[in-house]
């Protein structure tokens, strides 16, 4: 079927984005598709608009960007049974060239989550991708448990909204790291310290961290290093670590998300729980000019919490 949505034809700047029909592949077995309620930005949408990720996804043009959706199924696959039409759902699909700014999105139904009641589908459409992220880096990856203390940088963003959440729920001590105006949202959102990066310089403040969650690179991460104690564990979801400065410490590495629909399930619940909350800081809608705008806004860093496209 064709569906219309924002593409690309090809590598370069916001203004590539532009409104255009898309012939989608036929549905196998085990994919649905979904009526497209909001989908949501996340930096690999303006990182690979741009062409930085052409070698690792040789697709052919147009491309649909966008990794996040939460809709309405209306159609599914010969072998699905745990799905029907109807059902409201939000998932990170696979990563394909037929993304998700579109009115109608094909995800495989393993990566499924049903949407909570009590959550509107904007709300929903801003996890997947990083509330995945986070949950892959501190739980799959990180290892945390409860009563060990994570530090995750940059508290306000996309990720760091949903890991400080997801953290605190698992019972563990978190700092994180914000400016003075993001204090107060931080701690409501569960945050036992925040530290203002822009007066205090966290590596000379904390010491005995269990696990650093990295969502900056850099500067920023060599000086991770200093506040681990010898069991302790780097994340980083930017860049690869120094291993040189790593071996002090227990585990350092760069992870990269896998989509996953238990995963996903398990945020869906505890947002059902009320103990998961997504942050929003802008809204935009599903036109060219809608998402040229959240993708410039995304490429400032300024955004607090998630960048929200809604149809």
């Amino acid at each position: 079927m064709e569906t219309r949505g924002i593409i690309i034809n090809q590598y370069g700047h916001a203004d590539q984005l532009v409104e255009g029909k898309v012939l989608l592949p036929d549905l196998k077995e085990h994919q649905v598709l979904i009526k497209t309620k909001a989908t949501s930005i996340n930096p690999i949408d303006w990182k690979l608009r741009e062409g930085f990720l052409a070698q690792m996804f040789e697709w052919e043009f147009p491309i649909i960007l966008g990794w996040d959706v939460a809709g309405i199924i209306e159609a599914v696959g010969s072998e699905v049974t745990d799905w029907k039409i109807g059902d409201a759902v939000f998932a990170r699909p696979e990563t394909t060239r037929f993304g998700t700014y579109a009115e109608d999105v094909i995800v495989d139904d393993h990566l499924l989550a049903k949407k909570p009641e009590n959550v509107g589908f904007d709300e929903a459409a801003a996890v997947p991708l990083a509330g995945l992220t986070a949950y892959q880096a501190l739980f799959t990856h990180g290892h945390l448990k409860a009563g060990e203390t994570v530090l995750i940088h940059a508290g306000a963003g996309g990720v760091g909204t949903y890991a400080i959440q997801l953290a605190k729920n698992a019972g563990a001590k978190v700092i994180t790291t914000a400016s003075a105006s993001n204090i107060n949202l931080l701690k409501e959102l569960g945050a036992d310290e925040v530290i203002d990066y822009r007066t205090t310089d966290f590596s000379e403040e904390l010491q005995n961290v269990d696990l650093v969650f990295d969502t900056m690179g850099g500067e920023i991460q060599e000086k991770s290093f200093k506040v681990l104690n010898q069991t302790g564990r780097l994340i980083s979801i930017v860049s690869q670590p120094d291993l040189s400065l790593a071996q002090d410490i227990l585990l350092a590495k760069s992870i990269w998300l896998n989509p996953n629909g238990q995963q996903l399930q398990e945020i869906a619940d505890l947002m059902t729980a009320g103990k998961v909350r997504s942050v929003i800081g802008a809204k935009f809608p599903l036109t060219a000019a809608g998402i040229r705008e959240a993708h410039l806004m995304s490429e400032s860093h300024h955004a607090k919490g998630k960048i929200v496209i809604v149809k």
